[in-house]
Parts: structure tokens; C-alpha cells; sequence
């Protein structure tokens, strides 16, 4: 199965999935331009890919920032000829209760998680129709699907990505150019390290163990989620689940809600987990 989808732009390749997702690209023979706010990330991506024969551009960039975006795309653009792949893969994560939570620290969530998905879809897309074909790739998450104590705003961001996606399939029929919803459920990344952690559903405000709590959840590699995406997008599927906790939740919840409620809510005590 070749995951070679033509020139290809990935946000948040510093480190976790969007990494693995730009490595794995480069392999099957992409130019690949890797985004990130963590320049040092991308440049040492980008040396592993160019070792490798690849070829690899990287931008500094704020995704929440929309004029960067649009730049750095169109740059991309012109650059390698085209662009055949963009994933919208980078994010963050707050750890605080509804009541509590501060507007400042929301806006910043969403601005990165729901917005910087579509500052680069809309960067992309035009560029997509015109040349009849694309891929989309935009990341939301099980937190998509289902809800979590402490992790509103995540939620609500990747809620939003979820809809979002889903539109956006209806508007792309017949053009040549594809969306792919993705939903990762535990993937050992950096998100949650690099998160800002207030306080957990039990009101405890001490980060590292806001921080340890997702540790044993995080089944899934980085180079496995990617390899998932990958043949995913490759079979031309629209919603892709990533990790055997994501898929077993998903179909928990669909066929029995109220069960899953009531189950979730008591092993999320029992664990302390968020």
C-alpha cells in the first residue's frame, strides 16, 4: 500500500504523531514540509528525513496564527509543485473543571485545536480543487466523540473538528479532494506534558500527577497511530480510529450510552484519571 500522496504539509511534526506522520511520508517518497511552534523539533525531523534521501521543509509556525498558516502553505505550494496532503495534527491540552476554568486559557485551546485545523484546511483546499486532488487529514480525537471530566475544552474543541470534517465531506463530493476525520485514542505523545494541567475532576491541583494519570492510557505509539492514519487515508475511509481503546469506546458508547456513562464515570473515579 503506498502512502506517497504527493507533496505534503504536516503541523505539529515536531514531535508525537505529526512526526511518525512526516517520517513515514518521506519514506514512501513525499516532499515534506514539517510545521511546528518547536522549531528545534522539525530541524531535527527534517535532518533524519534529508539522510534519508527525502526532501524536507521546515517552518516555525503558530497554527493559531492564520495569516502564517495561509503563508506557510502557499510557500509549501510553490516550493515542491503542489500539495497533495495536509494534516492538521497539532494541539494542545488544559486540564481544568468548567467552573473554574479561565476564558484566557480556553480562547487558547480553541484557538489551537479548532482554529489552527481550519486555518490550514482553508489554506489547503483552494489549491486542492484547483488541481482536482488532495487529502485533508484533520485530527480530532476520541475526546471527539465522547466526553471527559476536566477535559471540557479539549472536548469541545474536537467536537468541533468532528462536525467540522463531517460538513466538509458533504461539500467535497465529486471533486477529487477527500477529508479524514481522525480519532486517536491514547497515544504516547507530549500533548499532555506540554498541556496546561489546573486542576483534575477530584479538584487536585498538582500537575505531575495530573500529568502521570495519562500515562498508563497511552497505548498506542506515535509511529503506530501514523501507520494507522496512513492506510487509512490510503483505503479512502472518512472516519479512521485510531488505537483498540478509541475503537472499543466508540462502539461502547453508540450501541449503549447510558451504560457507558455510567461505566466511564465510575472508572474514572476509581483511576483518578483527569
Amino acid at each position: 500500500m503506498s502512502y506517497n500522496y504527493g507533496p505534503a504539509f504536516v503541523t505539529g511534526a515536531g514531535s508525537g504523531i505529526g512526526r511518525a506522520m512526516a517520517i513515514q511520508l518521506a519514506a514512501a517518497g513525499s516532499p515534506v514540509a514539517l510545521a511546528d511552534v518547536n522549531e528545534e523539533g522539525i530541524k531535527v525531523a527534517a535532518a533524519e528525513i534529508e539522510a534519508a534521501g527525502g526532501k524536507a521543509l521546515t517552518f516555525k509556525l503558530d497554527v493559531s496564527d492564520r495569516a502564517a498558516v495561509m503563508a506557510a502553505v502557499q510557500a509549501t505550494h510553490e516550493a515542491f509543485g503542489g500539495i497533495g496532503f495536509i494534516a492538521n495534527n497539532a494541539g494542545v491540552t488544559l486540564t481544568d473543571l468548567v467552573s473554574t476554568m479561565q476564558e484566557s486559557d480556553f480562547r487558547w485551546l480553541m484557538e489551537i485545536n479548532f482554529w489552527g485545523v481550519v486555518h490550514g484546511t482553508q489554506a489547503a483546499l483552494p489549491l486542492m480543487l484547483k488541481q482536482g486532488r488532495g487529502h485533508i487529514v484533520n485530527i480530532s480525537s476520541l475526546f471527539g466523540i465522547i466526553g471527559v471530566p476536566s477535559q471540557s475544552a479539549y472536548c469541545a474543541a474536537k467536537h468541533a473538528v468532528k462536525g467540522f470534517n463531517e460538513s466538509l465531506h458533504y461539500e467535497l463530493a465529486g471533486t477529487g479532494v477527500s477529508i479524514h476525520s481522525i480519532h486517536p485514542g491514547g497515544v504516547n505523545t507530549n500533548i499532555v506534558r506540554g498541556g496546561r494541567h489546573r486542576r483534575n475532576a477530584e479538584g487536585d491541583t498538582d500537575t505531575s500527577k495530573m500529568q502521570s494519570s495519562f500515562q498508563p492510557l497511552a497505548i498506542t505509539t506515535p509511529d503506530e497511530a501514523a501507520r494507522v492514519i496512513l492506510a487509512g487515508v490510503a483505503n479512502g475511509d472518512y472516519r479512521i480510529i485510531v488505537g483498540k481503546d478509541a475503537r472499543f469506546a466508540d462502539r461502547f458508547q453508540r450501541f449503549f450510552p447510558n451504560l457507558w456513562r455510567k461505566f466511564f464515570g465510575r472508572g474514572m473515579k476509581r483511576r483518578k484519571a483527569f
